[in-house]
């Protein structure tokens, strides 16, 4: 049987285009459901218009006099559906004080999150733009809280690999 060139590169073309129909828009897009990019990850779910893509991070360093806390994460979600993108939030491990914020700084630059719950949010879109703008641009981010008890916490993130890890689900989104 010969082989040529052309129908080679016929053959591996037909695979690479079945491969991303079967594997979704995030393979075509050069991205997998999970990556990791230093100290983030990637996450995409769903399909087309469903289709949900989030970065998630967890803090290298956590201070505070508790005795008990749960999971603490930051996550960016975009979200095709809602054409929501860059939704910063802040999940504490606990239940924050009813109307308290969290103070987040980013290498010297202060920002502010209002709570609901365990969970802390920006005040608006440009709120989660400039937040997700400065961790692109930043080298270290710290949290501060105050649980529903009265503790305060601090919550030191790394951020290498935000940038990257960002890129990756604005690219899986198809967001520019």
């Amino acid at each position: 049987m010969r082989v040529t060139f052309s129908s080679l590169l016929c053959g591996l073309t037909a695979v690479a285009t079945t491969s991303d129909l079967l594997l979704g828009p995030a393979h075509a897009a050069g991205v997998k459901s999970d990556e990791v990019f230093k100290e983030w990850s990637v996450h995409v779910t769903g399909k087309k218009k469903k289709r949900i893509c989030y970065l998630h991070g967890e803090p290298k360093k956590s201070s505070g006099k508790y005795k008990r806390r749960g999971a603490t994460y930051l996550q960016v979600t975009h979200r095709v559906a809602d054409r929501a993108r860059n939704e910063v939030s802040i999940t504490a491990g606990y239940s924050y004080k009813k109307g308290s914020e969290v103070t987040v700084k980013i290498d010297g630059k202060n920002f502010s999150m209002f709570t609901d719950g365990g969970t802390a949010w920006a005040r608006d879109a440009a709120g989660d733009k400039a937040l997700v703008a400065a961790m692109r641009a930043g080298k270290t981010m710290i949290v501060s809280g105050t649980s529903g008890r009265g503790t305060l916490t601090s919550d030191r993130y790394s951020l290498s690999g935000f940038t990257a890890a960002h890129k990756a689900i604005t690219r899986a989104c198809g967001n520019k």
